[in-house]
């Protein structure tokens, strides 16, 4: 005979809320960014990474919601409904997507290990442009606990942190 399973709890899809380094280099606070915006969190926190090469990654999973333009910042939504920026530089929009060169479009799904974009960091310090790498979760209001646990050098993929929607 067959027990109904009425009281049972229904397992809920598990969500990736894991941060991952979006490069090798090193992890610094956001308030480290040579730039006013980001270092005072007026977009949002996060935090950077300085690169010791241009192969960018997805320091999420989630769904790409926009790639600017000008290629210089890839906006992305976690399952959980968490709102990313990378934004690719320090006043890199001037420089009008020379420098990058982008892998996804509006749509695609990504996970830390979909290499979302080469940047030519040589060009960017030849145009006096800072590299820093800077990952915003920009829908402060909707995030319940945002924990970056690693600091100082990292590997692209390491995970770095954790983020929770309310």
């Amino acid at each position: 005979m067959k027990v109904f399973n009425f009281f049972k709890k229904k397992k809920q899809p598990q969500i990736d809320n894991t941060i991952h380094a979006v490069a090798n280099g090193e992890v610094i606070n956001l308030d480290q960014v040579r730039d006013e915006v980001f270092s005072s969190k007026v977009m949002g926190d996060g935090f950077a990474i300085i690169p010791t090469d241009g192969t960018i990654y997805s320091p999420v999973t989630g769904t790409v919601k926009t790639v600017f333009p000008t290629k210089h910042a890839i906006g992305i939504e976690m399952d959980n409904g968490v709102e990313v920026l990378l934004h690719m530089g320090v006043d890199t929009v001037e420089l009008e997507g020379k420098p990058f060169e982008v892998f996804v479009e509006a749509s695609d799904r990504v996970t830390p290990e979909t290499q979302v974009a080469k940047v030519d960091l040589a060009m960017l310090k030849e145009a006096g442009k800072n590299e820093d790498m800077i990952v915003v979760f920009t829908n402060g209001n909707d995030i319940k606990d945002l924990h970056i646990t690693t600091y100082g050098n990292v590997e692209q993929k390491d995970q770095i942190g954790t983020v929770d929607a309310k």
